[in-house]
């Protein structure tokens, strides 16, 4: 099973997230900021940091950053509404996706499956 960490400050967001992706057939582990997600990386392994940019504490990019150091094979995707803001000067990893808000729960879906190349769509 496909283990997604999810990182996203905004409660109710991250539980709609949590909840789609965990009825597609994710196995989503969720934390509230960036800090919460870097002990979690160093004990577990996941094939996906689906993060929000703008967090406290510690922004999405910083986490991919060090994301990156801890599990080079893990794949990045940014959910944002500052993406052409945030993204400037190249700071995220170059394979990383991006998603800016609002989308629709099925375009999440149908990008997580993309990337693990899944065709199960369905139920979104």
């Amino acid at each position: 099973m496909i283990r997604i960490l999810l990182a996203e400050d905004d409660d109710s967001m991250r539980e709609y997230l949590a909840r789609a992706l965990d009825r597609s057939g994710y196995a989503v582990t969720a934390v509230d900021r960036g800090t919460a997600a870097l002990p979690l990386l160093e004990r577990e392994t996941f094939d996906l940091l689906l993060t929000d940019i703008v967090m406290p504490e510690m922004d999405g990019i910083e986490l991919a950053q060090r994301a990156a150091v801890i599990a080079p094979a893990m794949r990045v995707m940014f959910i944002t509404g500052f993406a052409a803001v945030a993204l400037k000067g190249g700071a995220a990893p170059p394979t990383a996706k991006v998603l800016s808000k609002p989308f629709h729960l099925r375009d999440l879906v149908m990008e997580v499956d993309r990337m693990f190349e899944v065709g199960n769509a369905a139920g979104v």
